[in-house]
């Protein structure tokens, strides 16, 4: 056998026994009579030793480089320069044989924690980074969140079943990616972006509690927290209301903060999509820490300050403890607002000073009592800084979310050990979009509508319809979302009128699906969660990169396998596809 033991396992209950370990060499000392190798494997590293005794071993070890694989035999004796750092420090391995299983190059970086390697370099030799403990670790909690998720869901009664990777593509959501069909020219098939209308099938078939763990596709733009491939843990229920789907769900979380973490939250705080865009600005709050924002609309217009008299909003937050920033600090984060990232066009500051007085860079158009009125507005308390935003309403509450997260970094708010979740409720089922002149689903066009508000779809403003969906945030992230469905064909060929769909349209795309609500189609909802986002969350992070073993750059590319390439012309014509060159 390669090994006997672990390169972790090994301790002083072990001494004078005789052991195979196998691994990567992470380090070669050379002492001269003494060299000691340290032998790495995904469980820890052990110390190997050669003296003068074997002088034909001595010279095998020094010839080993790093990263080389070997096996080695011996005896396990006691350290006699104990490292206490890791669990096998009492103990080395005295080797009396050593054999080289593959030699390797020199890495192109050190396969050590802290390493000399840039991003895009371990993302080339990305099977090298994987090596390391901080890539190794996170790809063990993921497998460990997984682990849980699954024994969680089937203790609850759910079914893992599979649904299809080839399938349409539909106008609805972001663009697919989408596969051409050698047997039928000019067809193509599209990755799923999510088994939605197969889970929905799947509740008409009787299967009255289904999940999955399924990868997804979507072919929009990137950043850190999203990439075009990405994993979902997809679950739905057939005979459920909203409040069913609510109380299993935050099941899931709390085993997972308590399998993982050791933490208990009992209540997880409710709040409608009004609620936490007027609070927070957007509907994703992260509930960690206070700064809600204040309407100053009425009280700071009328004074004489043409920049806000003229704005739709004015809007404030009270950073705590911050009143005594210096006018450099202040002018960095008015920078910060103004980049094109944000977009505002100025700042305006109250800071309101542990004597009970005010000092802004308005004081010449508003006195201490109304600058006190801002300060109960804002809630701010003596020592704080009011930071104040104005502008269009959705603009501006925009701008001071994102402003309202930056001072939170900064102030060290944002504690990754710390988890509070939230669930928002009651989003609008609908939006307009002025470009294309149309409806578009918040969520997707399979969302039921309120069922006391479903009456007002026949309205001249279908906009003010809620929709029975919910988005489950965690620390400022949401990590699943999901509603119930619509499950009557009159409906959902309602609802696809309304986003401008034909009869016909609605047919072709989803004529399976209305036809299989005539047949028993049970009410039934569901959700789905970010399994990359998630466990990046769970682990203290918001970049869901190092959680995914072979991850895409911001380029969407896969820079370790040169990924999306060139294929040859005669799989071309075998698609009966042709490419289109740029003009020169």
């Amino acid at each position: 056998m390669y090994r006997t033991h672990t390169c972790g396992e090994l301790n002083a209950e072990h001494i004078g026994q005789e052991v195979t370990l196998s691994g990567w060499v992470q380090k070669v000392r050379d002492l001269g009579s003494v060299i000691f190798v340290d032998l790495r494997d995904r469980y820890g590293i052990t110390q190997l030793s050669f003296n003068e005794e074997n002088k034909e071993l001595l010279e095998q070890a020094r010839k080993l480089g790093r990263e080389f694989v070997v096996q080695a035999k011996g005896k396990v004796i006691e350290r006699a320069s104990k490292n206490k750092k890791i669990p096998t420090g009492d103990i080395e391995i005295l080797v009396d044989e050593l054999n080289i299983l593959n030699e390797a190059k020199t890495p192109p970086f050190t396969i050590e924690d802290q390493t000399d390697g840039g991003e895009e370099l371990r993302m080339k030799y990305r099977y090298l980074d994987i090596r390391r403990n901080p890539v190794k670790e996170k790809l063990i909690f993921r497998s460990k969140v997984t682990q849980a998720v699954r024994n969680y869901l089937t203790d609850q009664g759910f079914i893992d079943v599979e649904t299809p990777y080839l399938i349409k593509s539909t106008p609805e959501g972001a663009r697919d990616f989408v596969v051409p069909s050698r047997m039928h020219p000019g067809h193509f098939y599209a990755l799923p972006q999510s088994p939605q209308t197969f889970k929905q099938l799947l509740m008409v078939g009787g299967m009255d509690k289904y999940m999955q763990i399924v990868k997804c596709f979507r072919d929009e733009d990137l950043r850190a927290d999203r990439q075009p491939e990405f994993t979902q843990i997809d679950c739905e229920m057939a005979f459920v209301e909203q409040e069913d789907i609510l109380n299993t769900f935050e099941g899931l979380v709390k085993h997972l903060l308590k399998e993982i973490h050791g933490i208990e939250i009992e209540k997880f705080p409710r709040m409608s999509y009004d609620e936490a865009m007027r609070k927070y600005g957007n509907d994703k709050p992260d509930i960690r820490f206070g700064m809600e924002f204040g309407d100053l609309t009425e009280a700071a217009k009328g004074k004489g300050f043409n920049v806000f008299d003229q704005q739709e909003a004015i809007l404030g937050i009270a950073v705590p403890g911050a009143a005594n920033y210096t006018r450099k600090q202040i002018d960095k984060i008015t920078d910060w607002v103004k980049r094109p990232q944000i977009g505002a066009k100025g700042m305006v500051y109250v800071k309101y000073n542990e004597d009970g007085s005010f000092k802004s860079s308005v004081d010449k158009f508003y006195t201490q009592e109304d600058l006190k009125k801002w300060a109960e507005i804002t809630n701010a308390k003596p020592g704080d800084l009011i930071l104040v935003l104005s502008g269009d309403l959705d603009t501006t509450r925009t701008q001071l979310s994102a402003l309202r997260m930056e001072m939170a970094e900064q102030l060290g708010l944002r504690k990754p050990d710390e988890f509070a979740p939230l669930w928002v409720v009651d989003f609008p089922l609908l939006e307009w979009d002025e470009e294309t002149k149309r409806y578009h689903a918040m969520h997707h066009p399979f969302t039921a509508p309120k069922p006391e508000d479903a009456h007002l779809l026949d309205t001249k403003d279908p906009r003010i319809v809620r929709a029975n969906a919910y988005d489950l945030v965690l620390n400022g992230n949401e990590i699943g979302g999901g509603s119930i469905r619509i499950h009557d064909k009159q409906m959902q060929a309602k609802m696809l009128n309304l986003l401008g769909f034909s009869d016909e349209e609605a047919q072709k795309q989803f004529g399976f699906l209305m036809n299989a609500f005539e047949y028993g189609a049970p009410p039934h909802g569901g959700l789905a969660f970010g399994l990359d986002r998630l466990v990046a969350i769970l682990g203290g992070q918001e970049t869901i990169r190092d959680y995914i073993a072979f991850p895409k750059n911001n380029a969407g590319r896969d820079v370790m396998i040169d990924a999306p390439d060139t294929i040859s012309q005669e799989q071309l014509e075998e698609l009966h596809l042709q490419i289109i060159k740029d003009k020169e």
